[in-house]
């Protein structure tokens, strides 16, 4: 794959956020039947609320006792999950699919700036504080979601302990992300930020030691919104990356050679042109 296309996903016309007018919210409750990877077109969303649950921490105790109470629906391919306008009276689960949050423009183009990927909390925050989403959250895929009103949610972190600690641990953890995003955008520079970026999706390249591969699934212009620069800058940065011998391209994937080079222009080291 060039670095100069347009997408950095082989999905990319598929899982990218439509042009189209925003369409209205859809209600919270179970919406239309959706394919699902391995879940069959009509599989509720609550069959996937256990497993999310347990990869986000929460013991079979406390999922059980949240089960009983979530509200579970399905969004379409490009609909809003959340607006900004939106008043929170719920805390929201993503189950499966990915969703962009980000500021839907005027224009009805939709700027992204994180993109999150299931299971994770989607907004945890906003209902305890009882004001608006501070982002818009955009389906890139269908996406289930599971949700809990506040004053249901209240009660149950009252009566159980070890579900207030997990949901203090991922209220931290999400705390710490942003601190460190915001440092990043304030004193990286490009370079660093890209590092940083290709960094933190490192796992280790099956079969080759001492190597990372990072699977890319957004659109060029999408990761070079979350960085704060240009699709253009983000191609230059990666052909120099390629040039130092530091990664390599394949497709959609990106073999990290050396993980430790790229660790150090993360912590800018290193300053290859950005063009």
């Amino acid at each position: 794959m060039s670095t100069d296309t347009g997408t950095l996903s082989p999905a990319a016309s598929a899982r990218g956020v439509p042009r189209a007018a925003t369409p209205p919210r859809a209600p919270l409750a179970a919406g239309p039947a959706l394919p699902y990877p391995g879940g069959g077109e009509r599989a509720s969303p609550a069959r996937r609320l256990a497993p999310a649950l347990a990869a986000l921490g929460v013991s079979a105790a406390d999922a059980q006792a949240l089960e009983r109470d979530a509200r579970t629906r399905l969004v379409a391919q490009g609909q809003p999950v959340f607006q900004r306008s939106d008043v929170a009276h719920t805390v929201v689960v993503l189950l499966q699919g990915d969703v962009a949050l980000g500021v839907a423009l005027a224009d009805t183009q939709f700027r992204p700036e994180r993109l999150v990927h299931a299971p994770a909390w989607l907004d945890l925050a906003s209902a305890w504080l009882d004001t608006t989403f501070p982002l818009d959250a955009r389906a890139l895929s269908p996406v289930a979601v599971a949700e809990w009103p506040l004053d249901v949610l209240s009660p149950l972190v009252e009566r159980r302990p070890t579900l207030a600690r997990t949901l203090i641990d991922a209220l931290a953890a999400q705390v710490r992300a942003l601190a460190l995003n915001t440092h990043e955008l304030m004193h990286k520079d490009a370079p660093a930020r890209l590092a940083a970026w290709l960094h933190q999706r490192c796992v280790p390249r099956p079969g080759v030691p001492g190597q990372a591969v990072v699977q890319l699934h957004e659109r060029k212009r999408d990761i070079a919104s979350q960085l704060a620069i240009t699709p253009e800058t983000l191609s230059r940065l990666m052909r120099s990356f390629m040039q130092q011998g530091v990664l390599e391209v394949s497709g959609y994937t990106v073999h990290v050679l050396d993980p430790a080079a790229l660790a150090a222009l993360a912590d800018g080291q290193t300053s290859p042109c950005a063009g």
